[in-house]
């Protein structure tokens, strides 16, 4: 097979990956970030202690991350085929990515925002802050660089999960590389998706590295101060209470 000939397929595979990896992407990182979070305001000693739904959020987030991503696609398919209307190309494939993706971020956000400084909630705390306070103004910004590694660690995942989801017919550079690379045996074309794989994940890791450095050397500079400083026009009702005694 001529470069030529490879030149569209490749383009087409690369777009749909993309497309997949996006979308699951989002779809992980919106529904993961809360349900880590609850984690840690639920577990023992957490603003909102709830020891049944810590449990119960935790053995979801286990089953989730326990089932190989293959089987999983499997699983899935009756509720793929419902939101999707197929079980086949890579629109389908997002389901079962997105799907997997959410418990696996969720116990890196989980991991991400216990390394938070417990100081500095209770500095909050004292301020008067609420639960929501909190979690915006000092678990989150505090846990913002762990959380772009966190993000750097699912998208790379989610690549290996989309490449595995084209052996069964999801599209991208895996459904490319088994039908051209083994089925028909260009090995040319294979060792090039595999190279075009290798790279962008060099790059996704690269930028993903370099964006929590940058978070990380800004935080060490400005400090916790700023941060609470925001919370000091929010005073507790008590002290509004005895200024006006």
């Amino acid at each position: 097979m001529t470069w030529s000939e490879m030149q569209p397929l490749l383009e087409q595979a690369c777009t749909e990956t993309l497309i997949m990896v996006g979308w699951s992407t989002l779809i992980a990182v919106v529904g993961g970030l809360p349900l880590g979070i609850l984690l840690v305001l639920t577990d023992r000693g957490g603003l909102l202690q709830n020891t049944v739904v810590n449990k119960v959020i935790g053995q979801i987030v286990n089953i989730g991350r326990s089932l190989p991503f293959i089987i999983l696609m499997v699983a899935l398919m009756n509720f793929t085929r419902w939101v999707t209307g197929t079980t086949i190309g890579s629109e389908a494939a997002i389901v079962p990515l997105a799907i997997g993706g959410i418990p696996f971020f969720a116990r890196l956000v989980e991991t991400a925002v216990r390394e938070v400084d417990h100081g500095l909630v209770e500095a909050v705390q004292a301020m008067g802050g609420n639960t929501w306070t909190t979690v915006r103004k000092v678990l989150v910004p505090e846990a913002l660089p762990s959380l772009i590694a966190s993000t750097t660690t699912t998208v790379i995942a989610l690549i290996g999960y989309s490449a595995m989801a084209g052996t069964v017919g999801g599209g991208g550079l895996g459904d490319l590389a088994v039908r051209y690379g083994y089925q028909r045996f260009e090995t040319g074309l294979m060792w090039i998706t595999v190279a075009i794989l290798a790279v962008v994940i060099s790059l996704i890791q690269f930028a993903g590295d370099f964006a929590a450095r940058a978070l990380h050397r800004r935080g060490a500079r400005s400090g916790p101060g700023p941060k609470l400083r925001l919370l000091k026009g929010e005073k507790p009702a008590s002290a509004e209470v005895g200024k006006a005694a």
